[in-house]
């Protein structure tokens, strides 16, 4: 996780890999791109969609940590950077965890005037979204059907953003 946190790996990486897209004779550089992640993966969905925002139409975050934090380089503070659509799944243990992140994530999107979704999935654990999570407390983590509904959301983003 350190390699991919570094300052500045994600948006190297991340231009890198879409200058290699485009350089592909199947990519349609008219059309836009999407990213999306999960955990970690989050903060990742937010970095590439600032550093390649002309490329990136459409970003989605699942139970994503780290998306708010108190230093200069949070992610959440990146938004103004942003021109795709975003939608951001928030677990409900995380939210118990920073309940003041969905609402630090809405304002700094909403200033910006990026057009993000926030929405908290309050029957669902950091995981949700991953069928092979191991159970917690005897219970399954992976929820088949916030999981759906989770998807359905990546897909209407996606219809959206990268029209």
């Amino acid at each position: 996780m350190g390699s991919i946190n570094a300052a500045g790996a994600c948006e190297k990486d991340a231009t890198a890999f879409i200058e290699w897209l485009d350089k592909q004779k199947s990519v349609n550089k008219s059309k836009k791109i999407g990213t999306q992640g999960y955990c970690m993966g989050g903060p990742l969905v937010v970095r590439t969609s600032a550093a390649v925002s002309d490329r990136v139409g459409a970003g989605g975050s699942f139970h994503g940590g780290g998306l708010v934090n108190d230093t200069p380089d949070s992610p959440h503070l990146l938004a103004p950077k942003i021109k795709g659509r975003m939608y951001f799944g928030i677990a409900s243990n995380d939210d118990k965890q920073r309940p003041t992140d969905k609402d630090k994530l809405k304002e700094s999107f909403a200033a910006a005037h990026v057009p993000a979704e926030i929405e908290l999935y309050p029957e669902s654990l950091h995981g949700w979204c991953v069928t092979d999570m191991p159970h917690q407390n005897g219970m399954p983590i992976y929820n088949k059907a916030d999981a759906e509904r989770a998807w359905s959301k990546l897909l209407a983003l996606y219809k959206q953003g990268l029209a």
